[in-house]
């Protein structure tokens, strides 16, 4: 229907745990509009010798290590177009709709899948306009924005309404728990009515966390290869750069501490290698596959059973003490990298960490993010990153996009969604996810995102993701496997924490409130205290250390005891509080665990009966610590009084990160972020 009216289309795509056929001709569908016009990088245009040679080095390492890997993925590839079926949540409202059927795999096919041409309206439909409310994760939330765009300057016409396409973002584990629950705390005109989630794994999730009509075959709009990324100094130092490591080599290596000291570079400390929570970010689903696979023997035939091993968990929980520290989303990481450099250099803080290509990209132009929302663009940095994909294979986020269905969806939405949907598989569309840094269907990078980024734009090493039992097993298996914490969280008792918040809490009992929920993510294993400070008027911190640091699955009622026992008082000793309380955590540091201190506060320094420690002094103190023992100081701004500046800077020169809850009615969420790193 060339007047842009669309209902349920085929559109092209490959289906979950397929790979997209190999490329053997240029595309002739559509040009690549080229991203460097807009975003270039100095360092890596000045040297295309040595990416070529990187890449030529790649090359023959995988003719040799992969073609075993290469000939399985020929015999599973799909073909040009199949009819997709779209995720469905039905029983929400109750709606019965009838199941389509998965397409048949079409026979291998040598040709590169063929784009149509966009086909808007003549003119757009009649206003009001249909909306299509598109949820995104964080990691491809700028591509679903790039794709709403582009869609939304054309005219459109479906069932006789124009059509006006917006986007929202969470993170992905989040977003598949409300797509399970029906988005309850949603007003009907603000569900969505499709689901991008970055990665089919949170389908999985979502199926089994209790949306059991979420009947799941989308259709991939672009992938994305995950990838571990180093400065460019280490990779090299390594070898890394040249010879890619199996992900057995890079465990091994991040988990001895003097691997650095022995190719001559003590200067840059241990191996600090990063990871986003499993339960939150596809990169850390994607680095845990990896590790079972490792410990399993199998990068691809991993099943459950194998999952909840004894013997195999042990394995990866000894993976997972290499591990830094965990973080929600990759941008966290790279805003703390470039923060780095700019006080120093990218290996204080950063030797390698697991991370989404684009990602790569948008730190090599010069892009960060303190939050995942706000991006700031600077000049690239000076110490580029460099994309390290496995000897033995690698995941690719596949981005897949459904149509939700449900009693806030009406029937004209619901058409409009999948006219979009049509769109998003179209020339106009693959030029929209190429330029916002992804590898469309083809695998086809834009060219400037690939020198900038340092990306191979050869195919043959990607992995499917595990079965949806195995993707659901390794998620329950994360509490146990995951590297043990050694934390304490310090929290603020002045006075000024006694001021109503509403008709039933003050700053303090919330703050009780979001503490105790907080717990719940620690288990055996976990050391966990709790400390308060505010100044007496004989000028003495009170009250101190109220439960002492020792394993949460004995002590835990212990730590809730004293929590309840705390009461506000007096004034805000804030630096004395930091230095004495980080200087205790450093002396009982372990290498096993992810030693750390979670701050909140609601406002300044404030030390008038006695005087205290210096905010320069003790940010040297804090900065001096780090390179031995380092002790992670997470702050959290608890009000609008909150010392923000400070704070930040106390979180930054540990390498932790800082989290805004100046609205107090916000804390339990932002706490339950923050401790998703640990």
């Amino acid at each position: 229907m060339r007047d842009g009216t669309r209902g349920d289309e085929d559109v092209p795509g490959p289906r979950r745990g397929q790979t997209p056929p190999p490329k053997t001709a240029p595309m002739t569908s559509a040009s690549s509009p080229t991203a460097s016009a807009t975003f270039s990088s100095p360092a890596a245009a000045s040297k295309p010798s040595a990416i070529d040679e990187r890449r030529e080095r790649r090359r023959r390492r995988r003719r040799q290590a992969l073609i075993a890997t290469i000939i399985a993925g020929i015999l599973v590839l799909v073909g040009s177009i199949g009819t997709v079926s779209y995720a469905i949540v039905s029983n929400l409202s109750g709606a019965e709709e009838p199941v389509a059927e998965p397409a048949p795999a079409a026979p291998a096919a040598a040709e590169p899948i063929f784009f149509p041409e966009d086909e808007p309206a003549a003119t757009a439909g009649a206003e009001p306009c249909a909306t299509v409310q598109v949820l995104s994760s964080f990691e491809n939330a700028e591509m679903a924005e790039g794709l709403a765009a582009a869609y939304n300057s054309q005219p459109r016409n479906v069932a006789g309404s124009c059509v006006t396409v917006t986007t929202t973002r969470e993170k992905s584990g989040v977003a598949a728990a409300v797509v399970a629950s029906g988005f309850p705390n949603l007003a009907d005109e603000q569900k969505p009515t499709v689901w991008l989630p970055d990665s089919s794994t949170w389908v999985d999730v979502a199926q089994a966390e209790g949306a059991t009509s979420l009947r799941a075959e989308g259709t991939s709009v672009a992938l994305s290869d995950i990838v571990l990324a180093m400065p460019e100094n280490l990779a090299a130092a390594i070898g890394w750069d040249a010879e890619a490591p199996t992900w057995a080599e890079i465990f091994e290596s991040a988990g001895d501490p003097d691997l650095w000291s022995g190719l001559g570079h003590p200067e840059w400390g241990a191996f600090k290698l990063g990871k986003t929570s499993p339960l939150v970010a596809t990169s850390g689903e994607a680095a845990m596959f990896a590790s079972y696979g490792t410990a399993a023997g199998s990068m691809t035939d991993f099943t459950a059973a194998q999952v909840q091993d004894p013997a195999v968990q042990a394995e990866v929980h000894e993976n997972e003490k290499a591990t830094s520290h965990y973080m929600a989303t990759p941008e966290h990481f790279l805003w703390h990298a470039r923060q780095a450099e700019a006080s120093g250099s990218t290996a204080d803080f950063l030797s390698a960490v697991i991370v989404d290509e684009k990602s790569v990209w948008d730190y090599n132009r010069g892009i960060t993010s303190r939050d995942g929302i706000t991006r700031t663009q600077a000049d690239p940095p000076a110490e580029q990153l460099v994309p390290i994909y496995p000897a033995d294979g690698y995941y690719s986020a596949d981005n897949p996009v459904m149509r939700l269905t449900g009693a806030w969806v009406d029937p004209v939405e619901s058409e409009a969604a999948a006219d979009f949907i049509r769109f998003t598989h179209t020339a106009q569309g693959q030029a929209a996810v190429r330029t916002a840094g992804y590898r469309d269907l083809n695998r086809d990078l834009d060219e400037g995102v690939q020198q900038v980024g340092q990306l191979d734009g050869e195919q043959g090493g990607t992995l499917a993701f595990p079965a949806a039992d195995v993707v659901t097993a390794v998620q329950a298996s994360f509490p146990d496997v995951r590297k043990r914490a050694n934390v304490l969280f310090l929290l603020d008792a002045s006075g000024s924490m006694d001021e109503p918040i509403s008709a039933t809490d003050t700053k303090l009992t919330q703050a009780r409130k979001a503490i105790e929920a907080a717990l719940g993510h620690f288990t055996s294993g976990d050391d966990v205290g709790l400390a308060a400070f505010a100044q007496a008027p004989d000028g003495a911190m009170v009250p101190g250390l109220v439960s002492p640091v020792s394993d949460i699955g004995s002590s835990r009622d212990a730590f809730l005891g004293a929590l309840g026992g705390i009461t506000s008082m007096g004034d805000t000793p804030l630096y004395q509080a930091v230095d004495t309380f980080a200087a205790q955590q450093a002396a009982s540091w372990s290498s096993d665990h992810i030693n750390a201190i979670v701050l909140l506060s609601d406002g300044e320094n404030d030390t008038p009966n006695a005087p205290t420690i210096g905010a320069e002094q003790m940010l040297a103190n804090l900065q001096d610590m780090h390179h031995a023992t380092p002790v992670l100081i997470f702050t959290l701004a608890y009000g609008a009084d909150a010392d923000v500046a400070t704070l930040q800077s106390i979180s930054s020169a540990t390498g932790a990160h800082y989290y805004d809850a100046t609205d107090p009615s916000k804390l339990e969420a932002v706490l339950g972020d923050l401790v998703t790193s640990f």
